[in-house]
């Protein structure tokens, strides 16, 4: 009888593992600040100004549903359905600000996850950039106090700290499969490819064409923080014109946390021939120092200097400096403050300040008020709170 007892303990205990329930976890980011933000418009006469209530300052509002459900021998199926928020204004979940009714999706995925093996994922995903540049950035890829995010962003970047798309930028991919390896001794890696998933069309280009590829490696141990990125977009098809050539990034940053002071840096570079001659030559370069000093227990002083190069010589140079305040009053709630200023060079002439995303690549600012050839600044405080 005592056998039989046993036996039929241990069958219920499989049963229970080869059956176990998804375990879901909600999570996300409520951001909401004030900011002023001004700038002279230059040959168009007057002053920009734009002042009032803000969502995303300091990181992007959100809200996510992550899953993970154990399938035995340490295999596990994995999910996350992440959606943003705009919470200063009558938008629902998933729109962020667009007035669209439609759900729009920050990530969207499915994958199984192994502790040894490491973990492949179907659906919209982060490039392997998006984690090295807000690793590497003093502004944790904040579009709206810092800098680095907005000028690989504008700039058409697909190595940026944020998912926002200007043409074939930014980090989110849709179509994508990527592989996250463990980590070994601190050492991992990660690997996107994001299929083009086109059927050819007006401008006759093939299903293959407008892949991505990334991969990234990172290390990590103690107080030192080193990444490197590679991705490339094949036969980049933008939204407006056919492309004709490849696009190739790559990315090099560090941090290193002496305590009493974190110090940042980063450097990348693109070469992008995919416009028409017409639009130019979209190549650049970009690089960041910067430093996180605490102070007050609680607190810590960001500061930041950021420039854009583009390769073709009759566009001029971007130049940025940030500085804020962050003070945690817990480990979920933080207030900030701070400004960032922009310097903007010249548009050549012949390119138009609006129309196609990237001709406006001189008039950089954080809220839409800069312009070619003048400087802007924005000031902003907020509250941040993660649940």
């Amino acid at each position: 009888m005592q056998k039989k007892l046993i036996a039929l303990a241990v069958a219920g205990l499989a049963s229970t593992a080869a059956f176990a329930q998804s375990n879901v976890t909600i999570y996300g980011v409520v951001d909401a600040g004030y900011l002023a933000s001004s700038g002279d418009r230059g040959n168009a006469g007057g002053d920009a100004n734009r002042n009032g209530i803000n969502s995303g300052l300091l990181s992007g509002s959100r809200i996510g549903f992550r899953g993970e459900e154990g399938l035995g021998n340490g295999l596990k199926a994995v999910f996350t359905l992440e959606y943003g928020l705009d919470v200063d204004g009558n938008f629902g979940v998933g729109t962020s600000g667009t007035g669209s009714s439609g759900l729009t999706a920050r990530q969207q995925f499915i994958g199984l996850s192994s502790a040894t093996v490491g973990t492949v994922a179907l659906g919209r995903q982060y490039a392997p950039a998006f984690y090295a540049s807000g690793r590497n950035d003093p502004f944790m890829s904040s579009t709206g106090i810092g800098s680095l995010a907005r000028l690989t962003s504008g700039a058409g970047n697909t190595i940026s700290g944020t998912g926002v798309v200007s043409d074939n930028g930014g980090s989110r991919w849709d179509n994508a499969v990527t592989y996250t390896s463990p980590t070994w001794s601190g050492f991992s890696v990660r690997a996107a490819y994001s299929f083009g998933e086109r059927n050819g069309g007006a401008n006759g280009v093939s299903s293959g064409d407008n892949g991505k590829f990334g991969l990234g490696a990172n290390y990590a141990n103690g107080g030192l923080n080193l990444d490197v990125v590679f991705q490339h977009t094949k036969e980049a098809q933008l939204a407006a014109v056919a492309g004709n050539d490849n696009v190739t990034e790559w990315y090099v940053g560090g941090s290193y946390d002496f305590k009493v002071v974190k110090l940042f840096a980063s450097y990348q570079d693109k070469d992008d021939k995919s416009e028409t001659a017409a639009n130019g030559d979209w190549s650049n370069k970009i690089w960041q120092v910067g430093a996180t000093v605490p102070v007050f227990g609680n607190g810590k002083i960001h500061v930041g200097y950021t420039k854009l190069s583009w390769d073709q010589s009759s566009f001029d140079d971007t130049k940025a400096w940030n500085l804020m305040y962050s003070h945690a009053l817990s480990k979920r709630t933080t207030l900030y403050t701070g400004y960032t200023r922009f310097d903007n060079g010249d548009r050549p002439a012949g390119i138009p300040a609006t129309g196609h995303v990237r001709s406006g690549h001189n008039a950089f600012s954080n809220h839409g008020i800069g312009v070619a050839g003048e400087k802007n600044g924005t000031f902003a405080a907020g509250i941040n709170h993660a649940f």
